[in-house]
């Protein structure tokens, strides 16, 4: 039996709404905490307080649900040095594990079984300072690169970092509009007039059930 807790904000069942993952039924366990403050987040919610639970008991929760398939997101799940006790032990379950990070922090020591879907902070997000560049060479097949896209600025500026230095190499890229503020049509249609190697994401769990937590 762990002794290992970490503050969780929620455990919930839910499709997979983002990632090479989409439409997958999935149990996201949202991690309490973030350094950042991205202008577009839509969980900030999971900021502040939460619940301190056992490894054992959110493990327990997570199986109740009885997919294969586990999200661990946040807030920032890394903030946590705990989250590297749970990604190991739900890979060790035998579970199918991807981890939602905003890319400022390591990834480097993360279980080499999940798949880190790991953000590039874009100038329109408010904290493009922080991208940890020294994460990229440690990306690989099995990892997603993300894009939040706020505006066409943000765009050119992913395009242009994106083919400078090859990011579509390393792994799959996603480029994602924020939701009401940049219209999904507009960016397939410059994903299309650039020819980029990207996968153009909407968010799923959003345009079923709205912008809420829990979905």
């Amino acid at each position: 039996m762990s002794a290992t807790r970490l503050r969780i904000t929620e455990i919930f069942f839910s499709l997979q709404g983002e990632t090479s993952r989409l439409g997958l039924p999935t149990v996201f366990v949202r991690l309490t905490g973030c350094p950042l403050r991205c202008g577009y987040c839509d969980s900030a919610y999971a900021f502040h307080g939460g619940k301190l639970q056992s490894l054992d008991d959110i493990v327990a929760e997570v199986a109740s649900h009885g997919t294969p398939y586990v999200c661990v997101t946040g807030g920032e799940p890394l903030a946590q040095a705990a989250c590297h006790d749970l990604l190991r032990r739900l890979c060790d379950d035998g579970f199918s594990v991807s981890l939602e990070t905003s890319g400022h922090l390591p990834i480097e020591t993360v279980d080499p079984r999940v798949s880190r879907i790991v953000d590039i902070k874009t100038p329109g997000s408010g904290e493009v300072e922080k991208n940890l560049w020294e994460n990229l060479p440690h990306l690989n097949a099995r990892d997603e690169l993300k894009f939040v896209l706020v505006h066409r600025h943000d765009y050119e500026w992913a395009r242009d970092l994106l083919l400078d230095n090859g990011l579509h190499t390393l792994c799959p890229v996603l480029f994602s509009p924020v939701w009401e503020s940049l219209k999904p049509a507009d960016l397939a249609q410059w994903v299309l007039a650039d020819k980029l190697p990207v996968r153009v994401q909407v968010q799923l769990h959003k345009i079923l059930w709205g912008d809420k937590p829990g979905v």
